[in-house]
């Protein structure tokens, strides 16, 4: 390169260097690790035992607080009755529809409750979270029908309910990825788009896996790659594609869909899948915020820790500059 001319970097590199990784994440993540290497392998047992046990606190996570402001209804879907877990704020000042994570397999809307809590604090929203079935017993197309009604009843509700229009979505893990194919489900079979921003942690948007998911090994921090596997195979183990753009949406035409902040940690083993699809985000012309935490494991907002803070606070700002 000519030394006249400026060097564009999309990812500072030093973001990846073992010395940006705070003592207070490292003692984190050997926790996490050696706490799951004397646990039984999950995958070992029957999804609704795992289910069981996170209710219990015996999974990677520990157990958040309920909201004592939470009010629970349904609403008809495709499949029966879906249930909402809403948290609202007095006179909100927008909608946000929450999709949580574990793995299309595990996971509950109930599970993350200071998050929520939080939006509807810090930013005036009314926050709706779906109770989507889960896989395998429910495996795709299930959870994304779930998704995509819920959506509609929101933009449905939204204005008489809340008394808003602005809308956004987000969610954890497969929680980003349904968040996704929600976005583009939105657009390609009902010609809406909706949302003023999409707020995608830590997504798995390449059913076929992406390099770091197949390179990881069987470490265990949060996840290792036979846990990735295994819960894609819960999801689309039928499926005869799955680079379809509904099941992987890395592969959509990815134009024309709002401002969306992808955060993971650089310890993640999903860190391929948000690079990835933030940059063909950004190259369809959609404006993409990335964030890259150093040393974040899978979904590190789970955990207390100042780095916690500061990424929960970028999504604040994110959404409150929309």
């Amino acid at each position: 390169m000519n030394a006249t001319q400026p060097e564009f970097r999309m990812i500072d590199p030093a973001l990846f260097d073992p010395s940006a990784i705070s003592e207070e994440i490292r003692a984190q993540n050997a926790d996490i690790v050696a706490k799951l290497a004397a646990l039984p392998d999950p995958m070992s047992v029957p999804p609704a035992v795992v289910r069981e046990r996170r209710r219990q606190g015996l999974g990677p996570f520990p157990l958040l607080p309920l909201s004592s402001k939470a009010q629970a209804m349904t609403i008809d879907g495709p499949g029966g009755p879906i249930p909402l877990r809403i948290i609202a704020p007095d006179n909100p000042r927008g909608v946000y529809l929450h999709i949580h994570g574990g793995g299309w397999t595990w996971g509950t809307a109930d599970e993350q409750d200071p998050w929520l809590d939080r939006l509807a604090d810090r930013c005036g929203l009314a926050v709706v979270s779906v109770e989507y079935r889960l896989a395998p017993e429910q495996p795709y197309p299930a959870p994304a029908d779930d998704c995509e009604a819920a959506a509609l009843w929101v933009l449905r509700e939204m204005e008489s309910r809340f008394g808003s229009s602005r809308l956004f979505i987000g969610g954890e893990s497969a929680g980003a990825h349904l968040s996704a194919v929600t976005i583009l489900r939105l657009r390609d079979r009902h010609g809406l788009t909706p949302f003023r921003g999409a707020n995608l942690f830590a997504g798995c948007y390449d059913l076929t896996l992406t390099p770091s998911v197949r390179h990881w090994g069987p470490e265990r921090l949060i996840l290792n790659t036979n846990d990735v596997k295994v819960f894609a195979d819960n999801f689309v183990g039928h499926a005869p594609d799955r680079r379809d753009p509904d099941i992987s949406p890395l592969y959509a035409d990815l134009k024309g869909l709002p401002p969306a902040l992808f955060s993971v940690g650089t310890k993640d083993m999903l860190l391929d899948d948000t690079l990835f699809m933030a940059s063909r985000w950004a190259a369809a012309g959609n404006a993409a915020d990335l964030a890259l935490w150093p040393g974040g494991c899978h979904v590190f907002i789970r955990f207390d820790s100042a780095m916690s803070e500061q990424a929960l606070s970028r999504i604040d700002g994110f959404i409150e500059g929309l």
